[in-house]
């Protein structure tokens, strides 16, 4: 799949290619400051972790790694589009899609730089226009940008993306998250799904099954982490979405996912869905930027 033979993309101590889960390749970032790892199938980040800290991002201990499904945990990509669409997969192909790698680099001040690409040919006709890109840069943060471009010559294309990052906590109970009071959301959990309804709390905790799809959005969010003594931050550019999500114990759960794992996750996830969706002109792009920060509790 890639132009260039995958040895060309090793960098010495800092950039291997191996063989991960259910023999799919992944690569194994070491930076001075931290690790990660991203599977090629679905571009899939599940490992990032800062030196002496606990890894930032949860991954289901049963999630499946097989071709055609989603990697359970992490940091899905969910694009071209969000939730369920008819006659094609949940959240999109992205996800599912085994991607190319395209370059790896190392910067002089140790970050390391993984970009990816999503093959045009397996797409369908209707997104045969979309070329798509997702650039991984690990330092002593986590720093993704997923690229959207549409090359044809007049054709808009309607595009929904959000970076869906299940982080690691040390007891849901211990969890508060700030920075989106005031913001209006889709409750999509329990009774009354749909509901369109206005945070008013300073502080979100959460308590139950919660699936909020907040709408117009912008700035950043932080989940306070009392158990685990430390604060992570969720910076987002060109984002006007962002959505809360714990399935809790009371909803049907798929069989990737333990139910005792809620205690241990929260997912807080940045992007543009809903009425917040992207119109791309022909010959445009749109640049979707995360950066994910921790820091101890003082």
């Amino acid at each position: 799949m890639n132009a260039k033979p995958p040895g060309s993309f090793v960098i010495p101590n800092r950039v291997r290619l191996v063989p991960g889960n259910g023999g799919l390749t992944k690569v194994v970032v070491t930076t001075k400051a931290s690790t990660a790892e991203i599977y090629l199938h679905g571009a899939h980040i599940t490992h990032f972790q800062k030196n002496c800290e606990p890894p930032l991002v949860f991954m289901s201990p049963k999630s499946h790694f097989v071709a055609g499904e989603a990697i359970r945990g992490g940091v899905p990509i969910c694009f071209p589009w969000f939730g369920s669409r008819a006659g094609g997969p949940s959240h999109g192909f992205a996800r599912i899609s085994e991607w190319g790698l395209a370059e790896t680099s190392a910067a002089q001040d140790g970050a390391v730089r993984v970009r990816l690409r999503l093959p045009i040919a397996p797409l369908k006709a209707e997104w045969q226009a979309l070329k798509t890109e997702f650039i991984v840069t690990v330092a002593d943060t986590l720093t993704m940008e997923l690229i959207a471009t549409n090359s044809s010559a007049g054709q808009t294309l309607e595009i929904e993306n959000c970076l869906h990052t299940y982080f690691q906590v040390g007891e849901i109970g211990a969890v508060s998250i700030t920075g989106l009071q005031g913001a209006s959301y889709l409750d999509e959990a329990g009774d009354g799904r749909g509901a369109l309804k206005t945070d008013g709390e300073p502080v979100l905790r959460i308590t139950r099954e919660t699936n909020r799809l907040y709408q117009d959005t912008a700035g950043p969010v932080e989940i306070r982490d009392e158990s685990l003594k430390r604060m992570i931050r969720v910076e987002k550019y060109n984002s006007h979405s962002s959505v809360i999500w714990n399935p809790w114990t009371t909803q049907k759960l798929p069989d990737d996912f333990d139910p005792a794992g809620h205690a241990r996750m929260v997912c807080v996830e940045a992007g543009n869905i809903k009425r917040n969706k992207i119109s791309l002109a022909p010959g445009k792009s749109s640049a979707l930027r995360v950066v994910l920060s921790s820091t101890p509790l003082k």
